[in-house]
């Protein structure tokens, strides 16, 4: 079984703050939750227009990105919970008779189906070494000494707004594709690296969303 010591030393995540995840290598991230096009539906001509401005975008870029896609399981038993507790709350029998039959329908669609959800992100990076310009003996040197030493405060500032710079300008591209782009804040980056690392883990419903009047 191994430690709770051993599993994290082979994490690759310092901290995460700012919005910001923080490498042991000292180098950083952003990442951004985007909306997804559906391609197939488009006419030719869309689907010719945004092609080339997606190579456009990608062309534009001097630095490197990541795609991920996000597969989880639907995990419905929390929202099911939910839902029975506002049948229990409602004083109109219609209601509550309308809410048992949607209930008895979801649970049943769960037992038919295997229902995933899918999540898109861009992983923007920036490394210590690129914040100025060095030599191919300095920048050989940093990836072997940067390790050893966690980011000054004064460095993890500049290289946030670097990193910034670069998150605004992909943004601004994808927007320019109909791609609407977020980054994740602190809650966010750990929630979504912990099913990362825990790929058992199911996505569950959002209830905050229906308690909003």
């Amino acid at each position: 079984m191994p430690t709770t010591a051993s599993v994290q030393a082979k994490i690759e995540i310092e901290d995460i703050k700012d919005g910001v995840v923080l490498l042991k290598n000292n180098s950083l991230r952003a990442v951004l939750m985007t909306t997804s096009i559906n391609f197939a539906l488009k006419s030719t001509e869309e689907q010719e227009a945004i092609t080339y401005r997606y190579q456009e975008v990608l062309n534009s870029l001097d630095f490197p990105v990541q795609i991920v896609i996000v597969s989880r399981k639907f995990n419905v038993t929390e929202y099911l919970n939910f839902l029975e507790q506002k049948q229990k709350e409602q004083g109109n029998e219609l209601l509550r008779i309308q809410i048992t039959e949607y209930i008895d329908f979801i649970r049943g669609l769960t037992e038919l189906a295997n229902i995933m959800t899918q999540s898109f992100y861009v992983v923007v990076p920036f490394a210590l070494i690129e914040k100025k310009e060095t030599g191919l003996l300095e920048k050989v040197s940093a990836v072997f000494t940067s390790s050893s030493s966690s980011v000054k405060t004064e460095d993890f500032e500049q290289l946030k707004t670097q990193l910034w710079q670069r998150v605004s300008y992909l943004s601004a591209g994808l927007e320019g594709l109909g791609i609407k782009t977020a980054p994740l804040n602190n809650e966010e980056l750990i929630e979504l690296y912990y099913g990362l690392y825990n790929p058992e883990a199911k996505e569950k419903p959002r209830t905050d969303e229906v308690n909003k009047p």
